[in-house]
């Protein structure tokens, strides 16, 4: 049976038992609204912890000032439905109080340089400084063994790399692939407010990133592939705020191989939509 603790001082008590008996301790932080790529993940940490914890706090220092916190879905039984059957052994559902306890405009917050200052991050000021706060806090209260993070989120998952090895979390990272509808589309929280019409048009992220690892594949320059991939986006309906090339670290490649990583963000209507594709020159 699974808990929902909403207290820190119960959840504490919990991994402490947990850890007196030798057990090791898996984690998923979410913001709710759960769908099966989340579940994937929670199947993951089992492969690798004994007892599982999973988290639900939709974060608000990591929206900005336009963006979709108040609209963010709610569906806290759904998601403790589908955790339980996931087989989680524990929901942490901390309230604002409990996370930020002065209140999340007085929060200690903390900046992890560089890799939050490109991509999402110019197009997000302040979203990563969010997410690095929040993460720090919830590895302070769960204190887990490992740690499972989406790649759909790619650059997310550098900057919490980046913030376990500087702050010395002993939290080892695990990345989970990207889980896709049969049509391509990663699985999102966001897909449910697109329009049917917009529905059908969202695929061509997808498509566009396979045509952007084929033309690096085929020796075509980075930035004729980058212009083609914006020009494909638009014509379909959508409005990219980047569709680029980069090194795994986020770097601009220098050369024509090895490993790389394609990226787009877009606007589709009201619609915020990122996915991401790894793969070899």
């Amino acid at each position: 049976m699974m808990d929902t603790i909403r207290e820190l001082e119960a959840l504490r008590a919990r991994i402490a038992g947990w850890k007196r008996d030798g057990l090791r301790i898996g984690f998923v932080p979410t913001m709710g609204n759960l769908h099966a790529g989340h579940h994937s993940l929670i199947e993951l940490a089992q492969r690798h912890g004994d007892r599982v914890v999973a988290s639900v706090f939709v974060n608000p220092t990591q929206f900005g000032p336009n963006e979709d916190f108040s609209r963010y879905p709610r569906t806290p039984e759904q998601d403790a439905a589908g955790l339980a059957a996931a087989g989680t052994d524990a929901l942490w559902m901390p309230s604002l109080a409990t996370m930020y306890p002065y209140g999340a405009d007085k929060a200690v917050a903390i900046r992890v340089p560089g890799v939050t200052e490109i991509l999402e991050g110019a197009h997000r000021p302040g979203h990563f400084d969010g997410v690095a706060t929040v993460v720090a806090r919830l590895f302070n209260q769960v204190q887990p063994d490992i740690a499972v993070f989406g790649r759909k989120d790619y650059q997310q998952l550098a900057v919490i790399r980046y913030l376990v090895a500087d702050l010395a979390f002993p939290v080892e990272l695990i990345a989970a692939e990207t889980r896709r509808e049969p049509d391509g589309l990663a699985m999102s929280s966001r897909n449910q407010y697109l329009s049917p019409e917009e529905r059908a048009i969202a695929p061509v992220i997808h498509r566009t990133l396979l045509a952007m690892r084929d033309g690096i594949r085929a020796g075509r320059p980075r930035a004729q592939v980058e212009a083609d991939a914006s020009a494909d986006l638009h014509q379909a309906g959508l409005d990219p705020d980047y569709a680029v090339i980069r090194n795994p670290d986020l770097s601009e490649p220098a050369t024509r191989d090895g490993s790389f990583v394609a990226l787009i963000a877009a606007r589709l209507g009201r619609t915020r939509l990122i996915d991401n594709l790894e793969f070899e020159a």
